[in-house]
């Protein structure tokens, strides 16, 4: 029965985790085993954008959780990992395999998160929430 206890209380280290996320994410298009790529075009410099403001947002919302928590950042972080596992197909970099499975990894990994915060948040009352440690 513990173990269901673990799963239904949200704890802070899964907004660290969240924090963390965002900055792997932030640097993920340097990532070792990526494809070179010596020369700056338009496609890769909106993939970086793409990537830097995803990252940005998601250790944005991980460090609004921990301060004050509200189910719509779980649904945010969520609606951002699915824009993150899109994006290669979006911008057209689906191409560079390497970069697809982390985007595609990271973007699982924010997906899980913030539906697990959510399920465990989910039938707190604002009271509860705003009284979140």
């Amino acid at each position: 029965m513990s173990d269901f206890r673990f799963f239904s209380t949200h704890r802070p280290w899964e907004d660290w985790f969240g924090m963390l996320l965002g900055g792997l994410i932030v640097v993920s298009p340097w990532f070792p085993f990526q494809s070179s790529h010596e020369t700056m075009d338009a496609e890769r410099s909106w993939m970086i954008l793409n990537t830097f403001v995803v990252g940005m947002l998601v250790f944005g919302l991980a460090q609004l959780e921990y301060v004050a928590l509200q189910r719509w950042e779980e649904v945010a972080e969520i609606a951002l990992g699915l824009w993150l596992i899109a994006s290669p197909f979006i911008f057209g970099y689906s191409g560079d395999d390497m970069l697809k499975i982390w985007h595609a990894s990271l973007g699982a990994v924010v997906v899980v998160l913030g539906a697990l915060q959510l399920w465990q948040d989910w039938r707190l009352s604002d009271q509860e929430l705003a009284n979140h440690p």
